[in-house]
């Protein structure tokens, strides 16, 4: 199993930021395109951004286009996002794992537990 560890999730008012954070200790990093999903209750998980190998963006969900930021630092092995404008229904679970060259979904066979963001006043 890949070993994922997201960070970073939190309680934060509507219009507020925080940046999550996933380290994968485990892996040749550079070698996988990455993203993020969320999950909210009662909803399947959704792909919400996505980097190349490179960092590049290759996808961000439209409902956070303009809010949300996916960044990389392949020597830390670590996959960021930052979201700004945060708004109540960004409120859910958010993981990390692979994406597919093209931006679209994809995963290592398992999930790690997840950083919880919600958005509340």
């Amino acid at each position: 199993q890949v070993q994922l560890v997201e960070s970073g999730g939190g309680l934060v008012q509507p219009g507020g930021s925080l940046r999550l954070s996933c380290a994968l200790p485990g892996i040749v990093f550079g070698a996988y395109e990455m993203g993020w999903y969320r999950q909210s209750p009662g909803k399947e998980r959704e792909l919400v951004a996505a980097v190349s190998r490179g960092g590049r963006p290759t996808y961000y969900r439209d409902s956070v286009k303009g809010r949300f930021t996916m960044s990389r630092d392949n020597a830390q092995r670590t996959v960021y996002l930052q979201m700004n404008s945060l708004k109540p229904e960004d409120t859910a679970v958010y993981y990390c794992n692979r994406a597919t060259p093209s931006g679209g979904p994809s995963d290592f066979g398992n999930w790690g537990p997840g950083t919880q963001v919600t958005v509340s006043s």
